[in-house]
């Protein structure tokens, strides 16, 4: 997004405080969540009401509220350089677990994607927009930031926006039913798509942890790439199949200075338990701050 003509000097604000430090200690984070945003003092909190423009309300204008992220989104449209005046936070079931800090000669790109990214939260769930869920990779820094209730969150520094992702479950979900309605054109749409938008939270809320460990980094990228190829096992999904299972082991193979793991999802028939299951597996390397995923989704079906 680009600043708006303004014709008053702009000054750009400062960061928020640091409340807590360490010795630099940076370990990897990949993590799944929602965004949200906090001012950490009232001081701030009013410095942003004071700026943001009045909002007409059958045709009154009344006060701004920085607590409206879709006023705020408005507002950050037009002042891109006001984004760095905000703790970025990266949620949990509304519960902030970080705060996330853009760094580096790329910050600006950084706080447009987060910027773009709360705009498609704030949109309608029917709205082909909508982001349901975003993917954060990062640097966990060792410091902390004090938030406006209190609350102490760790800091993860982001320095590109590579992996920086909002997955936008709508056109996920009618890129799927396409692909399955070309090899099947009587593949019912209704039970596919409702099928497939519960797999997808079934995955989300199954895989809720703080993307710190090896672990956890591969089970979170193996979520992404689960939205992001559902149409490999979408066939699975029409076939009334659903998840079961979500397993995560220590991959038995992986290249020099690798750190390689096998996520494997169990699909089961709830309607015949004498149907052989389906599996699906993938086999990621998260040495880097972005994971990736060596060779194809693979899948066998199981007895058990």
């Amino acid at each position: 997004m680009s600043d708006s003509p303004c014709g008053c000097e702009h000054r750009e604000p400062s960061s928020p405080q640091i409340v807590a430090s360490a010795a630099d200690l940076a370990d990897n984070v990949y993590v799944l969540g929602t965004l949200g945003y906090d001012f950490g003092s009232e001081a701030r909190r009013d410095s942003f009401k004071q700026l943001m423009p009045p909002v007409a309300f059958d045709d009154t204008l009344v006060p701004s509220n920085p607590y409206d992220a879709r006023q705020m989104v408005d507002y950050l449209g037009q002042q891109p350089s006001e984004a760095s005046a905000l703790i970025w936070t990266l949620n949990l079931e509304l519960t902030p677990i970080y705060a996330l800090e853009p760094v580096g000669p790329f910050a600006r790109d950084v706080y447009s994607v987060l910027t773009e990214l709360m705009t498609g939260q704030v949109a309608s769930e029917i709205d082909s927009r909508y982001v349901e869920r975003l993917s954060v990779p990062g640097k966990l820094t060792g410091r902390s930031v004090r938030l406006f209730s209190g609350q102490v969150v760790p800091v993860v520094e982001i320095g590109h926006t590579r992996g920086l992702y909002g997955w936008q479950v709508n056109n996920l979900v009618v890129a799927a039913v396409n692909a399955i309605q070309s090899q099947d054109a009587d593949a019912p749409e209704d039970s596919i798509r409702r099928s497939l938008q519960g797999f997808l939270r079934r995955v989300y809320y199954d895989l809720r942890n703080l993307g710190h460990t090896s672990r956890d980094r591969a089970l979170n990228f193996a979520a992404t790439n689960a939205f992001q190829a559902a149409h490999t096992f979408a066939r699975a999904v029409a076939d009334g199949m659903e998840l079961d299972t979500i397993d995560v082991e220590k991959s038995p193979f992986g290249r020099q200075d690798s750190d390689c793991w096998d996520v494997k999802l169990k699909f089961f028939d709830p309607e015949n338990n004498r149907r052989a299951k389906r599996i699906f597996r993938f086999t990621i390397d998260v040495s880097d701050i972005l994971p990736v995923t060596l060779g194809d989704v693979r899948s066998w079906s199981s007895p058990v």
